[in-house]
């Protein structure tokens, strides 16, 4: 019999109800991890994980999830690994995937990690791509959920870049059914390719403040993503009307939330009276990449 793998490449592997439940699951796994409950049903199976591109959160978060369910983590940069010595995508994954349970990616070219995923046999989880970003989004949703309930029908101002993050903040629109309206620069809007099919769900601005009047959620990153470097003078002079302060802050619902996937940069994409403010719930949020993430690999491999 043909086993069917499932992948998690970005929201659009998940239906709107699989998305909702890993939202439950995650906060389920929280609570019982919060309470001393030892859940650990990946003993003997282990996690191999491929960053291209640097990370903190990234590592830790699914080293740790590993390591509370009882399984391993293996690290492997290009430096340690033969792709890194030009070794074929394709060839890695075919090996690899005879060696381990599950396979994690971090890396730039989304079509990387789509043909890494064609040629192995174990389920491949998108660390982060230039183009989606699906995991943070699990965190950021889950997050939500803690301190405000269901985001359906809410109004999410995303206020910046086009980019990774901005992508997979669309894709959950359509699947948890809430409206995005996003505020970026005209030369950095997401590709077209992105906002198709979106219809109603999201609206493009220019004025971040008209984005973000009477929003239930506020969300940024920093201007110039890893690889972009040296856009960043140029970048930080078309961005700096979208800055998230204080002022852009109070025309939002008052008890809106503040969002950032992190790294962040105080006096750049934000203001540190914002991100430290008492609206902002960053750093649950960053912690719950941990739980959001252990949701997930019990989704793809029990």
């Amino acid at each position: 019999m043909t086993v069917t793998i499932r992948h998690f490449l970005s929201l659009h592997d998940l239906t709107s109800t699989e998305f909702e439940r890993l939202i439950q699951r995650a906060c389920e796994l929280k609570r019982e991890f919060r309470s001393g409950r030892r859940y650990e049903p990946f003993k003997g199976r282990t996690l191999g994980m491929i960053f291209e591109k640097s990370s903190t959160r990234t590592r830790v978060s699914f080293e740790s999830a590993m390591a509370q369910l009882g399984g391993h983590a293996i690290f492997m940069s290009p430096r340690d690994t033969q792709l890194g010595r030009g070794e074929p995508l394709e060839d890695m994954a075919r090996v690899l995937s005879k060696m381990v349970d599950c396979i994690m990616v971090r890396t730039f070219e989304h079509d990387k990690l789509v043909r890494f995923s064609t040629y192995s046999d174990v389920p491949v989880i998108n660390g982060l791509t230039d183009s989606y970003h699906p995991c943070q989004l699990l965190a950021d949703m889950q997050t939500y959920y803690e301190y405000k309930g269901s985001i359906k029908g809410r109004q999410v101002a995303w206020v910046g870049d086009g980019n990774n993050m901005c992508n997979s903040y669309i894709e959950a629109a359509k699947l948890l059914d809430f409206k995005l309206r996003i505020a970026c620069p005209e030369d950095y809007l997401p590709e077209p390719e992105m906002l198709k099919d979106s219809g109603a769900q999201v609206s493009i601005f220019q004025d971040p403040a008209e984005a973000v009047a009477d929003a239930d959620l506020i969300v940024t990153d920093v201007w110039a993503s890893m690889g972009q470097e040296q856009e960043g003078k140029e970048r930080a002079s078309a961005f700096r009307p979208y800055q998230v302060n204080r002022k852009l802050l109070s025309l939002a619902h008052p008890e809106a939330l503040f969002m950032h996937c992190l790294p962040a940069h105080r006096g750049e994409e934000v203001t540190a009276d914002v991100i430290d403010g008492p609206q902002s719930v960053v750093w649950e949020e960053a912690g719950n990449r941990l739980h959001s993430q252990k949701a997930l690999l019990e989704f793809l491999l029990i």
